[in-house]
């Protein structure tokens, strides 16, 4: 079990791993060594998220995300495949703690006199500055 949260966990069994060959530094060594790995977790049909949950990281990983509601990890930052593996749980984890943080609800506000003030004022004061700016007109008469 992954532990995200105190109420939510992660079966390993629901997370696939699959080792491919890394691009990048290493010589001729990386030619041979499959040492990147992709981590896939279907979110759509994970029994471990709660459906807000669900929704959020849906949201946040539009981009990662298949067709089929499958979230891919991929991490080929390390050399070994160990410290690759545990980067992209790493990613993982921290995604779905991300999306389990519900967001603030936002509460409409009103500019206050002053700031209403204040801006009034600066606005003359421009408008002034560019009339100053302007040729002075001409006189028909």
């Amino acid at each position: 079990m992954i532990k995200i949260t105190k109420n939510i966990a992660i079966n390993e069994n629901e997370i696939e791993e699959q080792f491919i060959r890394a691009s990048g530094p290493g010589g001729q060594h990386v030619n041979r060594a499959a040492t990147a790995v992709q981590l896939r977790f279907d979110v759509a049909n994970s029994a471990s998220l709660p459906d807000a949950v669900r929704e959020r990281l849906v949201h946040l990983a539009a981009s990662r995300m298949t067709e089929d509601g499958v979230l891919i990890v991929e991490a080929r930052r390390f050399r070994t495949q160990d410290r690759n593996r545990q980067d992209a749980i790493n990613r993982l984890v921290k995604l779905i703690r991300k999306a389990a943080r519900k967001p603030k609800t936002r509460r409409k506000t009103k500019p206050t006199r002053a700031s209403k003030e204040r801006r009034l004022r600066n606005k003359r004061r421009r408008s002034e500055i560019k009339r100053m700016r302007r040729p002075p007109p001409i006189d028909k008469s």
